[in-house]
């Protein structure tokens, strides 16, 4: 597989899956394109600038001449909201769970003027990092998810939980488990 099927897969499977979206009539790029181009950034995972030279240098006639560097950075804030319709639909089952991403070592904590993660045990030992909770379909498509601090309860995500709640059955573990708080669809298993 070439890097450019890729490309151009990703693209079909966004398009598809969004429909018809209004474009701007001096936009440059449609929003399945912006789309496409936020789920490229996030997969090469380098720093916006490189990742700006590469599509530029490599891959700017796939989308027919892309705006400046800033101005395609807003566009991916703008067009953000689409990302929520690539979400897979809920089934009668489905499967939560959190993850911990550690994003630095707890020695390098304060450098940041808005610092992201949050200080807490992941394993028996400490870091700093968020906790990603999400909501996996039989399919195993993600249907839901968010995200908080590392050191969150993970009964703190059971109100993402209970936003399935006439749609599906969620299976969690012990760690949701609430105090004095009974959700008819969530199912806590050992």
């Amino acid at each position: 597989m070439t890097t450019e099927y890729i490309i151009v897969h990703l693209f079909c499977l966004v398009d598809d899956r969004l429909g018809a979206q209004h474009k701007e009539p001096l936009a440059k790029l449609y929003p399945s394109e912006v789309v496409t181009i936020g789920i490229l950034f996030a997969l090469k995972g380098v720093s916006f600038r490189a990742f700006e030279r590469w599509l530029r240098r490599d891959w700017n006639a796939l989308f027919g001449g892309l705006p400046e560097r800033t101005r395609l950075l807003r566009l991916l804030r703008q067009y953000e909201h689409l990302t929520d319709a690539l979400l897979g639909d809920p089934s009668l089952l489905c499967v939560a769970d959190t993850l911990p991403i550690e994003l630095l070592f707890p020695i390098r904590q304060g450098r940041s003027r808005q610092p992201l993660g949050t200080k807490g045990r992941d394993k028996g030992r400490w870091s700093v990092g968020v906790k990603w909770a999400c909501v996996v379909n039989t399919f195993g498509d993600v249907c839901a998810w968010s995200w908080d601090g590392l050191h969150t309860y993970d009964g703190h995500f059971l109100a993402l939980l209970e936003t399935l709640q006439d749609e599906s059955v969620v299976l969690a573990d012990l760690g949701f488990r609430v105090r004095d708080h009974a959700s008819p669809n969530v199912k806590l298993c050992p």
